[in-house]
């Protein structure tokens, strides 16, 4: 564009002469607003912003406008030309970033303003509630494994609305916003912005699916096969990953967990992956030495040789006897217990038909065993 047809800067951003740089960026801020073909769809507005954006560059600039004040459009112009002016029309971010940079205002919001550019405000994803359940087992069961039908009432996502709570074919824009999910107060530039009281910021509103009241979720019984492993112990935690309550606006559901609780055996006694078993035994027994058949858990029994000499509380190990290792391979051991079931003395006297006999072989008895430490040390 020759110089002779060029419109006057001061004319084409429509401030004086003498106007402070301060009113220099006033009057491109509104032309932005207005003339910018990323928010004026116009064609003629992409050549109208194109003389704008020149003429900003020139008046905007100190050392340009000087020069322009002197000798008009032929310093920009020619062979001679002292300056260059860039013709090419910034992005409508890279403006509104370098007005408001390092200013209280946050740029994406006055991008969303300026331009009416704006993603659907979603709610955020919610999480759903866990599900704690206890099934109390029998150590046989805890041995071999088990599966455990677990009833549970449980928050599902509702059919009808697919979770979403309302009825979306009575969908329509927000009255409130017109869809923006948010409500303005102020002029351009001072201006509040508060979340949509009507549509709660989705910028669309919808009748209440009339199937879960607008919760989006249901209350289902629900019958859950649980695997119990081998091995398992009383007080284990179990989890079934994603049975849990659902979630609320699009969160992933929580978790089913089940407290494992072991009932008390009869016979056995579990520490760890040891099973401890009590015996008894006679005192002849426990002096002479004897062999015993004693049940297991699998439904076996063996047979534990109990040395001469025996006393009153020793262990004998059964290995690989015990309960299934989680963590591993293999099983635990298997402890026999030995108590001593001492006769009383009138047991003496029957056997010999003399009760002063049978004091007498007692005390000789007596004498000839050793005598044992009273206190018994530990460790």
């Amino acid at each position: 564009m020759a110089s002779s047809t060029k419109k006057d800067y001061y004319e084409i951003l429509g401030v004086p002469r003498n106007a402070s740089q301060e009113e220099i960026k006033k009057a491109y801020r509104r032309l932005v607003r207005k003339y910018h073909p990323d928010i004026c769809k116009k064609p003629e507005c992409e050549e109208k912003f194109k003389e704008i954006n020149e003429a900003y560059q020139v008046l905007s600039d100190p050392e340009k406008r000087k020069l322009y004040d002197m000798y008009g459009h032929a310093a920009f112009e020619g062979a001679g030309a002292q300056q260059r002016v860039e013709t090419n029309i910034p992005p409508i971010e890279e403006i509104l970033r370098e007005f408001f940079e390092g200013t209280p205002f946050d740029f994406e919001t006055i991008f969303e303003r300026a331009t009416g550019r704006r993603r659907r405000t979603r709610r955020r994803a919610i999480r759903g509630e866990d599900i704690v359940v206890p099934v109390e087992i029998t150590l046989e069961e805890a041995f071999r494994g088990t599966t455990v039908p677990i009833e549970v009432e449980r928050e599902v996502p509702c059919e009808v609305c697919e979770g979403t709570g309302y009825d979306t074919r009575t969908e329509r824009t927000c009255p409130t916003c017109g869809g923006r999910g948010e409500v303005v107060q102020g002029n351009w530039f001072i201006q509040v912005r508060q979340t949509c009281p009507t549509c709660g910021g989705e910028g669309r509103i919808a009748e209440e699916c009339r199937s879960c009241a607008g919760r989006g979720t249901v209350r289902r019984k629900e019958t859950i096969k649980v695997k119990i492993p081998p091995g398992v112990r009383d007080g284990s935690k179990l989890v079934v990953e994603g049975k849990g309550h659902a979630g609320r606006n699009g969160g992933i559901p929580g978790n089913l967990y089940i407290l494992v609780k072991v009932k008390p055996h009869k016979i056995f006694e579990r520490k760890g992956d040891d099973l401890y078993v009590d015996v008894n035994i006679t005192f002849p027994e426990a002096v002479l030495g004897t062999e015993i058949e004693v049940p297991t858990i699998d439904g076996e029994k063996v047979k534990v040789k109990i040395p001469p000499g025996t006393k009153e509380g020793d262990l004998i190990r059964i290995p690989g006897k015990g309960m299934p290792k989680l963590k591993g391979s293999g099983r635990g051991d298997m402890y026999v217990r030995v108590h001593i079931d001492v006769p009383k003395y009138n047991v003496f006297s029957k056997i010999l038909g003399d009760g002063k006999k049978a004091e007498e072989l007692l005390k000789q008895l007596q004498e000839v065993l050793p005598k044992p430490e009273r206190v018994v040390q530990r460790g």
